[in-house]
């Protein structure tokens, strides 16, 4: 994956990229050259009240959907990765430098992590449900 150094990584806050409203940036970095490869924003103390105001107002109806349907959520969520495991190990490789190999690995783990945390809604059943 190459990036130009004009690649803005902005917060994802809502569903939705937003440019975030601090005036701070860093400086990304390929760690095998050391080439700047984008600029991503600092978060303001408005941008984080946001994400959390998003967050509060999302929990109450995930919380009140079934946890079979959070599952089937979750079970969408390991399809997509699958089907971008080489895109999310090219990102991984140009953010942290790791062989593709090692990357594809790690994206592995979490679809495993995943396909776990989907099996949870079973292990929340009682003796009459």
């Amino acid at each position: 994956m190459s990036a130009s150094p004009s690649t803005r990584i902005e917060h994802w806050i809502n569903g939705r990229s937003t440019p975030g409203t601090g005036e701070r940036r860093g400086e990304v970095y390929n760690p095998a050259t050391g080439a700047t490869t984008g600029h991503v924003a600092f978060a303001a103390d408005s941008d984080v009240d946001a994400a959390i105001d998003a967050a509060a107002q999302a929990f109450p109806a995930w919380s009140a959907t079934p946890a079979h349907v959070r599952a089937r959520v979750m079970f969408r969520f390991r399809d997509l990765l699958e089907a971008n495991r080489d895109r999310l190990s090219e990102i991984i490789v140009a953010e942290h430098g790791k062989v593709f190999n090692d990357a594809q690995g790690e994206v592995t783990r979490g679809m495993e992590v995943v396909e776990f945390a989907c099996g949870i809604s079973q292990l929340l059943k009682g003796e009459y449900s």
